[in-house]
């Protein structure tokens, strides 16, 4: 019994860490870093003591909020190398980052234009991009990632993904779920009946 109390505690720290976090990202999304910090305790269902106790200042959830959204970004890079399956691995990538940009990206935008100096994103996205030119390259060398792939087409698609805009959050992680789901039909390498097809003029059926 004298180790079930304080798991209990730290299992409730954390769900309710989580719930802020969650909450100062959607708030900051909408209506940017101006929002209060009693605010975000009422979104969070969490009394301001609370908060406060977790995060002291605005600046120290900002910090926790965004090292918490580049630690997701990172994981799914991560996972989708890892996949034994290269193409598999792509599409992941695509469709997961798709989503995460839908959710979180106006925290992101928020954070960018309140310290334009401060935060350096340059190393974060060179070390995604060294890792996803390998994933890239491992799925064209299985025959599954189509042969002229560059790394700027995945970055325009990234950048492009970043302006779907809808009323709401499930909205927004619907149509970046469909938007990936079109470039990945975009970067699959076609068949070798394709290809012939292609290459003699004759519909795939003839």
């Amino acid at each position: 019994m004298t180790d079930v109390l304080p798991h209990i505690l730290r299992a409730d720290a954390a769900e309710n860490r989580d719930r802020v976090l969650d909450a100062a990202r959607e708030l900051f999304s909408v209506r940017g870093l101006g929002v209060t910090m009693r605010e975000i305790a009422r979104r969070a269902e969490v009394g301001p003591a609370t908060l406060y106790r977790r995060f002291p200042t605005k600046q120290s959830l900002v910090d926790d909020a965004l090292a918490d959204e580049l630690h997701a970004c990172r994981t799914i890079v991560a996972e989708a190398c890892a996949d034994p399956d290269p193409w598999r691995g792509f599409c992941s990538l695509l469709m997961r980052i798709g989503e995460l940009n839908a959710r979180n990206q106006g925290f992101v935008d928020a954070v960018m234009s309140t310290f334009p100096e401060t935060i350096d994103f340059t190393e974060h996205r060179l070390a995604m991009l060294r890792s996803l030119g390998i994933l890239a390259r491992r799925a064209k060398e299985a025959g599954r990632l189509r042969g002229d792939f560059a790394m700027d087409d995945l970055v325009l698609i990234l950048m492009a993904g970043r302006g779907l805009t809808a009323a709401t959050t499930g909205l927004r992680v619907a149509a970046a779920r469909r938007f990936a789901g079109l470039a990945i039909d975009g970067f699959r390498a076609p068949t070798a009946e394709s290809t012939t097809a292609e290459s003699t003029g004759r519909p795939e059926s003839a």
